[in-house]
């Protein structure tokens, strides 16, 4: 009895030690793609911000300009989102703009390495993408 127990006891321990799956990336936006959902692109918008928040506090300064391009084009793409909410519709283009002038301040503060301007871009891209929540 026993015997059969440890086998058992050391395959749960083992299949319970298993490491989370990676974070599926983002497939890039196509240029002149079809419009996408609102709702959609503001959640890829608060994935990319993730993303780049994590590649910041690890100082991978390379992750984090790659999520910066990924925002400039996200904030392209809400211009010509589809099922816009009420309370956006008519302010779209400004809020997407300026996420999109955030994202390009935060690719270039990445490119240069600086800390500072990187936290302050990172904290206005966070700001304004919790106020395209619908």
């Amino acid at each position: 009895m026993y015997r059969s127990l440890l086998p058992c006891i050391f395959i749960l321990a083992i299949a319970g030690c298993a490491l989370p799956p990676e974070r599926q990336a983002l497939q890039p936006l196509p240029e002149n793609g079809p419009p996408q959902p609102f709702i959609d692109l503001v959640g890829r918008a608060r994935t990319q911000a993730s993303v780049a928040n994590e590649a910041f506090y690890v100082n991978n300064w390379v992750d984090l300009e790659d999520a910066a391009k990924a925002l400039e084009l996200t904030a392209r793409a809400l211009t010509r989102a589809k099922e816009i909410p009420a309370q956006h519709r008519d302010k779209l283009a400004v809020e997407a703009g300026d996420l999109g002038q955030d994202a390009v301040v935060l690719r270039e503060a990445a490119k240069a390495k600086e800390v500072k301007q990187t936290n302050e871009a990172l904290q206005r891209i966070n700001l304004k993408i919790r106020e395209l929540r619908p």
